[in-house]
C-alpha cells in the first residue's frame, strides 16, 4: 500500500524523452507519488488524479511561474500541496530543484534531487542564471543527490557537490514491457534511438554505415528521435546511404518493436562542450530486448554497457572502429548470440525497475529517517542558510 506521498517535480510535464521519471515513480510500492510541475506539455500521458498543475497558460501563466520561481509557493499552494499530506520532493535536474527550495521549507520536508547529466555535466555559460545563484544553497538545503550513473558523481564531486549526501543509484527499466518476442525475426538493421544532437553522435554512425553497406548491402539504418540536426543528418544519409529511415519521435511501444526488429543498437555519443551521456537509458532498453550495443567509450556509457560482453565501446568518433564492430555483430551469429544472452541477464539483475524502485524507496526511507531524527534545534543561520526561505530566495534573485 502506498501510505506515504512524494512529490514529484519537473518544470514541465513530461517529455517523450522522459518516460524514466514515469517509469521510476509508478513503479513505486510504498509511496505514492504526486506528479507537480509549473506547466504541461503535449508528452507522455500521467494519471491525472495525480498531477498538480502550479501555473495556467498565457500571460497569467508566466507571471506565476516567476513569482513561483523568485518568491516560493504562494499561501494557497502552500496549503493546497500540504493537504496531500507529502513526505518528501524528488526533483529531477538540479536546476529544476532549485524551484522548490522554499516549497519544501515551506512544507518542512526533505529535498531529494536526481543530477541526470546536464546538470553537472555543462560549463556555467550554458546553465540558467537562476540555478547558478542558487546551487550553493540547493547543495546545502537538499538531502540527497541521487547521481544516476558512477560518472555523474565523479562530475558532481567535482563541481563541488557534498560527497557525503551523494549516492549513486541507476534509474532502472521495465524489464517485462522490454522483453523480446523470439518469434519476431531479426532483419540487419542497426536501431538508433537518441536526440538528434551532435553529443548523440549520429553522423558517425551514418559515416560508418557507408562501410558496412559495403560489406553487406542490404544492411539498413533506421533512426529514432528529434532534435536540431535532423534535416543535417537527413541530408547526409541521403547523400551517402540508400537504405534507412528517419521516423521522429516514438512511443516507448514502437521503440520495443523496432528494438525486437534490429540486430544491433548504435548510438555513439561523444563528449560536446562539456556535454556527455550521463547514463543512457536506451542501451539498457536494448540489451533486456537481447540486443547488441556497439557505441563509444563516453561518459556513464561503460557503466550500461558491458565492453566485449553485452556490446562492444570504441573510441569517440572513431567510425571506422565503429564500422568494424557492427560488422563482427552482423556476420558472427555465435557471438550476437552470446552478447544477446549476457545483454538481458544484465539487463534483469542489474536495472529492473521494480528492484531499483525498491533502492529509491530505501534511500527515501534513509532521508525521512535522518530529516525525522533531527533536534528541534535548527542549525544556524548564515547567508547560504537563511531564516527564511522567501527572504533567501528573493535576495538571491535581486543580486
Amino acid at each position: 500500500m502506498r501510505n506515504r506521498t512524494v512529490i514529484v517535480y519537473r518544470e514541465t510535464m513530461l517529455w517523450y524523452s522522459e518516460t524514466f521519471i514515469r517509469t521510476q515513480a509508478e513503479s513505486l510500492s510504498r509511496f505514492r507519488p504526486l506528479y507537480l510541475c509549473m506547466h504541461r506539455t503535449p508528452g507522455l500521458s500521467l494519471p491525472e488524479s495525480r498531477v498538480r498543475t502550479l501555473c495556467r497558460t498565457g500571460i497569467v501563466g508566466k507571471f506565476q511561474s516567476a513569482r513561483f520561481k523568485l518568491l516560493g509557493p504562494s499561501l494557497s499552494q502552500r496549503q493546497r500541496l500540504a493537504g496531500e499530506g507529502p513526505a518528501l520532493i524528488h526533483a529531477h535536474f538540479a536546476p529544476n530543484a532549485c524551484h522548490v527550495i522554499s516549497l519544501a521549507r515551506a512544507l518542512s520536508i526533505p529535498l531529494v534531487v536526481s543530477l541526470h547529466g546536464y546538470d553537472v555535466n555543462q560549463s556555467d555559460d550554458n546553465l540558467p542564471w537562476l540555478y547558478l545563484r542558487r546551487r550553493d544553497l540547493l547543495k546545502a538545503h537538499a538531502s540527497r543527490f541521487i547521481c544516476v550513473s558512477g560518472f555523474i558523481r565523479r562530475q558532481a564531486l567535482a563541481r563541488g557537490f557534498p560527497a557525503d549526501k551523494l549516492v549513486v543509484h541507476y534509474t532502472g527499466i521495465d524489464t517485462d514491457f522490454f522483453r523480446e518476442d523470439p518469434d519476431v525475426p531479426r532483419r540487419p538493421i542497426i536501431l538508433f534511438v537518441g536526440r538528434l544532437a551532435p553529443s548523440k553522435g549520429c553522423e558517425y554512425l551514418i559515416r560508418a554505415m557507408v562501410r558496412v553497406r559495403e560489406v553487406i548491402p542490404e544492411a539498413k539504418l533506421v533512426v529514432i528521435g528529434d532534435g536540431p540536426l535532423r534535416k543535417e543528418l537527413k541530408q547526409q544519409a541521403t547523400t551517402l546511404l540508400q537504405n534507412f529511415e528517419f521516423l521522429g519521435v516514438q512511443p516507448p511501444a514502437v521503440v520495443r518493436d523496432w528494438m525486437n526488429r534490429a540486430t544491433v543498437f548504435s548510438s555513439p555519443c561523444i563528449a560536446t562542450s562539456g556535454d556527455e551521456e550521463g547514463f543512457g537509458m536506451a542501451f539498457t532498453e536494448a540489451q533486456a530486448m537481447g540486443l547488441p550495443v556497439v557505441s563509444c567509450v563516453s561518459g556513464g556509457i561503460p557503466e550500461a554497457v558491458a565492453h566485449e560482453k553485452t556490446g562492444f565501446l570504441v573510441p569517440e568518433r572513431d567510425w571506422e572502429a565503429l564500422s568494424v564492430k557492427l560488422l563482427l555483430l552482423l556476420q558472427n551469429q555465435s557471438l550476437w548470440r552470446r552478447f544477446s544472452e549476457a545483454g538481458r541477464a544484465r539487463a534483469r539483475g542489474l536495472f529492473d525497475i521494480k528492484s531499483q524502485a525498491t533502492v529509491l524507496e530505501n534511500i527515501y526511507d534513509g532521508v525521512l529517517e535522518e530529516w525525522n531524527s533531527r533536534t528541534d534545534e535548527e542549525p544556524t543561520h548564515n547567508e547560504q542558510q537563511p531564516s527564511s526561505a522567501v527572504e533567501a530566495l528573493s535576495s538571491s534573485s535581486r543580486e
